[in-house]
């Protein structure tokens, strides 16, 4: 890929020689005024890339001033730990777990306790500790050569070392009732793991052998999100017991509902049937006395009605099986 410089460089030597080639033909009025429209043109360029430039430097410059002034406040413990305990704060809203995670603020980074307890289904916790030392780190980057580099960059695995030892240990797992399932040694940064596991490349193993997971922010979101999910789940089977348990009293609902429903229609049944005997008792003895005494003058001008028959049968209400409820 050619250099832009390099391209820019032959693009303007190019025009200079179509200039000097077209000034000996000063029949060629047309082409010669492009030329000078290029020229101005590639001069305004070259003012804006100088510009463009210019700016470039000042940002680089306030970048650099900016990264000298965060490795040097990353070198005082309570400013490195604050530092970690916000980072720490952003994974766990990015894993969706902030409801689920109770946070510890620092009094001091010495202390053995940890910045934050995952709350897991089923009762159970995971510890995660931010409070990583980076002083060899911060040491190594700031070396000026190489050998002080390597060396400052295997204190610094020698210092992650110790750490996960201190993390298993019994007297920090003996604040938890009930114990964790394992602590979390979060490092706000790949980089500072990376360089470590360079130096000691068996430290991840060593540690997880002791139940201290090393975990950088990608790490820690994941086990966050899978965390995250398994709540979710928890929720669906809290809430398919829930619905089973409603759906029971429902039924029970319906089924004393059925009862008394079957139980009126019983009652109604019998009604009917009183009703049919008065009115056949109408027929057999009322209503020829009436026509009697009608016959012989005694009755009045209008007719009494007769009571009618009900006839249709009332309706047993069907079971969930489809047959007729006993009655």
């Amino acid at each position: 890929m050619i250099p832009a410089a390099t391209f820019l460089g032959g693009f303007v030597l190019a025009i200079l020689t179509a200039a000097l080639w077209f000034r000996r033909k000063p029949d060629q009025p047309p082409v010669s005024d492009a030329l000078q429209r290029i020229e101005s043109q590639m001069r305004e360029f070259e003012a804006q890339r100088q510009h463009m430039m210019g700016g470039l430097e000042q940002q680089i410059s306030s970048l650099s001033r900016e990264t000298v002034a965060l490795s040097q406040a990353l070198r005082a413990p309570n400013a490195r730990g604050r530092w970690g305990e916000l980072t720490l704060r952003r994974v766990a809203e990015l894993g969706g777990m902030v409801p689920y995670c109770d946070f510890f603020e620092q009094e001091s980074s010495e202390r053995m306790r940890p910045d934050m307890i995952v709350r897991l289904p089923g009762g159970r916790t995971l510890a995660v500790d931010a409070k990583v030392p980076l002083s060899a780190y911060l040491e190594a980057e700031a070396a000026t050569d190489e050998a002080s580099k390597k060396a400052a960059l295997d204190r610094h695995a020698q210092q992650l070392s110790r750490h996960v030892m201190q993390l298993s240990g019994r007297e920090y797992w003996s604040q938890f009732q009930p114990a964790p399932e394992m602590v979390v040694l979060f490092l706000a940064g790949d980089h500072f793991l990376s360089a470590a596991l360079e130096r000691d490349p068996e430290l991840l193993e060593r540690a997880l052998a002791r139940k201290v997971l090393l975990a950088t922010p990608v790490t820690l979101i994941s086990v966050l999100k899978g965390v995250s999910y398994g709540w979710k789940q928890e929720r669906l089977a809290q809430n398919a017991d829930e619905l089973r348990k409603i759906a029971a009293e429902f039924h029970d609902r319906i089924r004393v509902f059925a009862d008394s429903y079957a139980e009126s229609g019983r009652q109604l049944a019998k009604a009917v049937d009183a009703y049919n005997r008065s009115a056949g008792s109408w027929e057999a003895r009322l209503l020829p006395s009436l026509r009697r005494m009608k016959e012989l003058g005694a009755g009045g001008a209008s007719e009494i009605p007769e009571p009618p028959r009900i006839d249709a049968p009332v309706r047993d209400p069907q079971s969930l099986g489809g047959q007729d409820r006993p009655s």
